[in-house]
């Protein structure tokens, strides 16, 4: 039995992925704070869900006990909301990091998946910015990210294989939806206030379908040990300035509502400056992985999860929102 304990595994991401884990033979342990709740998870006998913080070294260090693998994908997700409280964000993203490495080390675990960000560039001008690219971060967020990834390299060995990916903007449907990421935002709002706003335009913007970085997720924690041992991943295959993005969504949304003739694009100004354009060859030649979506394909998810009244509320309830929702729940 293949034994993986997913930290944050409740979220945008762990919410497709934590299924497909369970289908595919896994036993899963989901460690999260629950800010989301469960209800997107299939009750299942292989399931744990474990309501915990990663601060909670204790618990952590039990938590750990008879995994193989460990997924690291908790923290406060996005600037925003790192932003709201920043004593919180850094003691969750940062402080709490190496300590629960070593736990998992600690513990037996062979495994460490961490998934880090490929905004940890920042801005660049370079025409494909790959894994070696100096880490210029624009925000603290960006930064722990980057902060993280040598504080586990520094502690594998041959017993305890770490591999770190930087994954894109992710984008698509997820049982835990966020409608506060670029695609999804974009959609949206074409979608139920038939236009869409566009903050600058200019900017490139890497992307991933949540599906593939679901199999990426899977991948990672299948593949031989010497082929992703302390290797840093770049993911992300849609560059797309974001004005681009918001003519692909114009064209499904139009596609799949016929009734919403000329969606306009209004553009404002962006206190946003982020941009980047990130070559992801060496994933595709040491592991083989290719995307197998595009944008366009998780404008057209987006949208037949609001035609079945999956979404309802789009605007309105702060579940789609993590800003929102950690006010609303005062997060800390």
């Amino acid at each position: 039995m293949k034994k993986v304990l997913v930290f944050g595994g409740a979220g945008y991401c762990g919410s497709l992925l934590v299924p497909q884990l369970l289908a595919e033979g896994w036993e899963v342990s989901v460690y999260d704070k629950m800010w989301y709740g469960t209800d997107q998870f299939p009750k299942n006998s292989k399931l744990h869900l474990i309501h915990g913080d990663v601060r909670d070294l204790e618990k952590v260090n039990q938590a750990c006990l008879g995994h193989d693998s460990v997924l690291h994908l908790a923290c406060i997700s996005n600037d925003a909301s790192f932003e709201l409280d920043e004593q919180l964000s850094t003691s969750v993203n940062l402080n709490s990091f190496e300590p629960l490495v070593l736990a998992a080390k600690k513990a037996g675990v062979k495994r460490f998946v961490f998934a880090s960000s490929s905004s940890v560039y920042g801005v660049s001008d370079s025409p494909n910015v790959t894994e070696d690219h100096p880490l210029v971060p624009l925000t603290l967020y960006n930064k722990y990210k980057g902060l993280c990834e040598p504080l586990l390299l520094k502690n594998t060995d041959k017993d305890f294989v770490g591999v770190i990916f930087r994954p894109a903007t992710v984008c698509g449907y997820s049982p835990r939806q966020r409608l506060d990421l670029s695609v999804n935002i974009l959609t949206n709002h074409a979608v139920n206030k038939n236009k869409i706003l566009v903050f600058g335009g200019e900017q490139l913007r890497p992307n991933l379908h949540i599906q593939d970085y679901a199999d990426l997720c899977k991948l990672l924690l299948s593949a031989p040990d010497d082929k992703i041992a302390n290797q840093i991943f770049n993911v992300g295959f849609d560059n797309m300035s974001i004005m681009a993005i918001a003519k692909a969504v114009k064209k499904i949304v139009e596609e799949v509502f016929p009734e919403k003739k000329s969606i306009p694009i209004e553009v404002t100004e962006s206190n946003d400056p982020r941009s980047y354009h990130i070559n992801s060859e060496k994933i595709k030649s040491v592991l083989g992985f290719k995307p197998k979506y595009s944008v366009e394909d998780a404008v057209r998810d987006l949208c037949n999860a609001f035609q079945e009244g999956k979404l309802p509320n789009s605007f309105d309830d702060d579940c789609y929102y993590n800003v929102r929702t950690m006010k609303s729940i005062g997060a800390k």
